[in-house]
């Protein structure tokens, strides 16, 4: 069957069922998710899945887990509307439906043999998780590796215990910040920007991945390019209101290009002109 393009398989949501479920932070918390198939569930770094919760409708959620593993299935979800809200009242044996994956993913392959800078605030950590398990797992692959992250208070960091745990390695540089801190906090206070001069790499052989607030990355695509590195070397994951997922529906349109199919990963020297324009 197939219509405008699009067919069946693409449109028509498979069964999974949630494994697990765990709150993450304050209106945060992750799904592992299982699907009711033989068939392994393969996916690339920075491409999303449509969640779809029978009778109430369906959102576009990144994966956050390993690409390595396709035996579960794991997204980090923020509950802010009906969608997302109702999927936070999942519990173990339940089902939903799922679409995906959809979009362009992170060029984990393109910058081999490059630093790589991995930026990111709030729940924008869960789209890059799986690119820090790539990027660990094929550690030989890269040079030298940060992770900067900024969060609103320590009661906000996402991951907390795996920030922890990557911050013990000799291999990779963890950063963490958060706008506000409390009398038990001990990191850094202020800004993710601030944590780039404090990061080990050189501008001319850097590749940067950023996500989070959109705010944010256009200040920290400031700040990576007063430092040196090139737009062509800068990517970032777009964040839009996707229905269809296929390019079909253009609630995701983006001047010229479709965050569900174009992106939702962007070389920003690609759609820098549309970048700073507030209408699009």
């Amino acid at each position: 069957m197939e219509s405008n393009g699009l067919t069946e398989k693409v449109m028509v949501p498979e069964r999974f069922v949630v494994q697990e479920t765990w709150e993450e932070t304050k209106d945060t918390f992750t799904l592992r998710l299982k699907p009711t198939g033989e068939a392994p569930f393969v996916f690339q770094p920075g491409q999303f899945n449509m969640l779809y919760v029978f009778g109430q409708g369906e959102v576009p959620i990144s994966i956050s887990g390993d690409p390595a593993e396709s035996g579960d299935l794991i997204h980090t979800i923020r509950a802010v509307g009906a969608v997302t809200g109702q999927l936070r009242k999942l519990e173990q044996g339940d089902a939903l439906g799922l679409r995906g994956p959809f979009g362009r993913p992170w060029p984990v392959e393109k910058v081999k043999q490059r630093d790589l800078l991995i930026i990111t605030g709030g729940i924008g950590l869960a789209p890059l998780r799986p690119v820090i398990y790539h990027v660990l797992r094929h550690r030989e692959d890269y040079e030298r590796v940060a992770v900067l992250y900024g969060a609103r208070t320590p009661q906000d960091i996402l991951y907390g215990r795996q920030l922890s745990e990557w911050r013990g390695r000799f291999d990779l540089q963890v950063r963490v910040t958060v706008d506000q801190g409390t009398k038990d906090w001990h990191g850094s206070i202020g800004v993710v920007t601030g944590l780039i001069p404090r990061a080990n790499f050189d501008p001319a052989k850097t590749a940067a991945f950023v996500c989070g607030p959109e705010i944010m990355m256009r200040f920290t695509i400031q700040e990576l390019m007063k430092a040196g590195v090139a737009a062509k070397d800068i990517y970032v994951s777009m964040e839009r209101n996707m229905h269809c997922a296929a390019g079909f529906c253009g609630h995701c349109q983006y001047g010229p290009k479709f965050v569900c199919k174009d992106g939702p990963v962007f070389c920003f020297e690609e759609i820098q002109d549309l970048f700073y324009l507030k209408e699009i």
